[in-house]
């Protein structure tokens, strides 16, 4: 756990250090990175959560298996350490128990700054991802084929395959082994670490920082910069009202990218049994910003 938070933070730094001393990469590798994370970070938010952990949908078998290999290349673990994880953080958000609330450290600024780091990536060392009890949490996960095997093979081949794959990439289309270190640093490297934080930061800073439209019993929080670029995520209070929702974000204007692959994936009849809120829940839940005002 320690080399998968460390490894792509020094790879990161290269990468800046690269960026400084011989100046532009070039469109190859800022496309590997960036359409890298669109494809794993969707893993993570199509894949794992939305369809994995919540069923906010139902798909064809390898539109899931699809799916789940996006996800395991975002190196958070497999499908089914991180669901049932994330369904333990449900049942208990914000509350003892909780595998990364940042409020559960006690009041003031310096356990404030402490239980903040926690939720971001601090609790990653807690055996959290190991020991949850997946029984209890993800037993339609443990039925499944296809996560069982990524499971299995997680460390000696979906990790080191995450790294390779761009590496390949950049050597192929270059013709040159300095191809294949740029592929590996931005493409691999730069890529993990993006997905990571921008990942962990849904744990950290959207249940610190933010709005509330619904009333729920934890302290998630709507924000939309986390939600531009975690692909609608970051609209968590949204969610936390509504788990098995489709769709976080909820209003109009409220950009959500991980809802219009899915509402795509429907439009094309690969998805279907779509969950959504009704008007009505969403009106009950609304907080009233005036009237609490008052």
């Amino acid at each position: 756990m320690l080399a998968a938070v460390v490894v792509p933070f020094v790879g990161m730094i290269a990468a800046i250090i690269s960026l400084w001393a011989y100046g532009w990469m070039g469109w190859l590798y800022l496309n590997m990175m960036i359409i890298g994370m669109l494809l794993t970070g969707t893993g993570i938010t199509v894949g794992y959560h939305r369809l994995f952990a919540h069923k906010a949908f139902e798909t064809y078998g390898w539109v899931r298996a699809y799916w789940m290999i996006m996800g395991a290349l975002a190196v958070q673990k497999s499908p089914i350490e991180w669901c049932a994880v994330h369904r333990r953080h449900h049942s208990l958000s914000d509350r003892p128990g909780d595998p990364h609330s940042p409020h559960t450290s006690g009041k003031g600024l310096r356990n404030a700054l402490k239980g903040f780091w926690y939720a971001h990536s601090g609790w990653l060392f807690t055996g959290y991802l190991l020991f949850t009890d997946q029984k209890r949490y993800i037993p339609d996960l443990l039925k499944d084929r296809t996560a069982v095997w990524i499971h299995r093979y997680y460390e000696v081949f979906w990790i080191p395959i995450s790294f390779v794959i761009p590496a390949v990439i950049g050597g192929l289309i270059t013709g040159t082994w300095k191809g294949a270190w740029l592929g590996l640093l931005w493409g691999g490297f730069a890529r993990i670490f993006l997905v990571h934080h921008i990942t962990w930061s849904i744990n950290s800073v959207c249940h610190v920082f933010g709005r509330r439209d619904y009333a729920v019993s934890d302290q998630s929080r709507n924000n939309f910069i986390c939600a531009l670029f975690a692909f609608g995520e970051g609209w968590h209070n949204n969610h936390h009202a509504f788990p098995s929702s489709a769709r976080q974000g909820l209003k109009w204007w409220q950009f959500d990218l991980s809802w219009l692959i899915i509402r795509s994936m429907q439009l094309v009849g690969l998805a279907w049994n779509v969950q959504l809120p009704s008007k009505q829940a969403m009106e009950h839940r609304r907080i009233d910003w005036h009237r609490s005002k008052e």
